[in-house]
């Protein structure tokens, strides 16, 4: 047990949601007779939840603050529409429609963070008028009808990576090479961090570890780059999902290593310690409602690429999936904990569930009450841990420690293999006094 803790490089008990989602896959997989884990499934389930997981990113950062957005869905919805009627109207070429379906996704985050930054309304209230508005809107554009988009959105939505070089093989090498990248970053991060800790430690600590660390990622990660790329003919790894994959290295390091990030984590563990601590409160309630509708914009568009056309209904009730799966990552309710890569394991949970109880044959009905059975568990039993002072339930990848002050500098970087997923948030050090959602920010 030590020797698997040191392998893993931390409590056992954090790596809770990760556990659950390897089970669910073994599970649903015999139960279905092997269909789960097949490549033309996990292309599907990858394609079909990109949306959901990108709102998760955004939607994060929203509750880490302390706030939560229920507009995501209809703000999706709304952009979807606008980029297929500028296409088709204005004769505009698809990449200009993109363009100005963010620029639209922008304004509206910025008129969101007005009213929640400059004029104190709560977030709870400022989406929820947003939401009808742009419900209502997208309805009144469409006339209730659905625009059908170019064949480039389709291939933005549902397409995949090209196919090129020798067919020895036997996979699609776009994919190949996107997985031997992956386990040489990892290989290449783990050994570095070991190399930054033994430099400042004494002993030294073992590398044995950290050699099987690499090798049992790296297996999964090839296990997976076959999955995607062994499939029937013309398909490989989704470009939704490389999309996604992108925005998560990019958020991951934006919430974890830059002081923007750590403004986050302290205004939603303490907004009034960390307003003393120089972080422009105002401003980061602003960015981060910015940025969520702008991620908003960007599920609409991959949606309605998905889906070849636009349609009145499109972005019905996906908050309602974006907060499941934040907090089935280890978000706090409160506000100044939880991690990206916690929301994207909890959205994975969410997709395997709906995926696996599809294969089962079980119906939609069915399948409403299990997720939301699942949702309350998980945070039942956050709560639980908190409350016997242990960790969040999801655990640690790529931990190190938190820095000591919001701007200041780090603390030498532990050997643990895992991030903070939910668990104390890089700002812990002014992060003593939970924030009510309901409260408006504080110039």
């Amino acid at each position: 047990m030590k020797s698997l803790k040191n392998v893993l490089g931390g409590d056992l008990r954090q790596f809770t949601m990760v556990f659950a989602l390897v089970v669910l896959l073994v599970g649903f997989n015999i139960a279905s007779g092997g269909r789960m884990l097949t490549p033309s499934n996990f292309q599907n389930l990858l394609s079909g939840n990109a949306y959901v997981l990108i709102l998760a990113i955004g939607m994060l950062m929203v509750i880490v603050i302390g706030q939560i957005d229920l507009s995501v869905g209809s703000v999706a919805g709304v952009v979807g529409m606008v980029v297929a009627l500028t296409i088709r109207d204005w004769g505009i070429p698809w990449w200009l429609g993109i363009l100005v379906g963010l620029g639209a996704g922008g304004l509206i985050g910025a008129w969101h963070g007005f009213w929640l930054s400059k004029v104190g309304i709560p977030g709870f209230i400022t989406t929820l008028a947003g939401m009808m508005i742009f419900r209502g809107a997208v309805i009144w554009m469409s006339g209730s009808i659905s625009v059908p988009v170019p064949p480039e959105l389709t291939t933005l939505g549902a397409g995949y990576l090209p196919e090129w070089g020798p067919g020895f093989t036997q996979m699609n090498n776009s994919t190949l090479v996107l997985g031997l990248l992956a386990i040489a970053w990892f290989a290449w991060s783990q050994l570095g961090k070991h190399r930054r800790l033994a430099a400042v430690s004494d002993p030294q600590p073992a590398l044995w570890p950290v050699v099987v660390r690499i090798v049992l990622i790296g297996a999964v990660i090839g296990y997976v780059t076959w999955l995607f790329g062994s499939g029937r003919p013309g398909t490989s790894f989704p470009i939704p999902g490389l999309i996604l994959v992108l925005l998560v290295i990019v958020y991951h390091v934006m919430t974890q290593r830059t002081t923007f990030g750590r403004a986050i984590y302290a205004v939603g563990g303490n907004r009034a310690a960390a307003a003393l601590s120089g972080v422009n409160t105002q401003r980061t309630y602003f960015l981060v409602m910015l940025n969520m509708s702008v991620l908003a914009a960007l599920s609409g568009i991959l949606f309605i690429g998905r889906s070849t056309s636009a349609g009145p209904s499109d972005g019905t009730s996906w908050e309602l999936d974006a907060i499941a799966a934040v907090f089935i990552g280890g978000a706090a309710v409160s506000g100044g904990i939880g991690t990206v890569v916690g929301s994207m394991v909890g959205g994975l949970v969410m997709a395997v569930l709906n995926s696996g109880l599809s294969l089962m044959g079980v119906g939609a009905d069915r399948t409403q009450v299990i997720k939301g059975l699942v949702l309350l568990a998980a945070v039942a039993f956050d709560v639980y841990n908190k409350q016997q002072g242990r960790p969040s339930i999801t655990g640690l990848l790529f931990r190190r420690k938190p820095p000591t002050s919001v701007g200041g500098s780090s603390e030498p970087e532990s050997a643990a293999p895992f991030e903070v997923l939910g668990g104390t948030s890089p700002a812990s050090a002014v992060a003593e006094r939970p924030v009510r959602m309901d409260s408006p920010p504080q110039p």
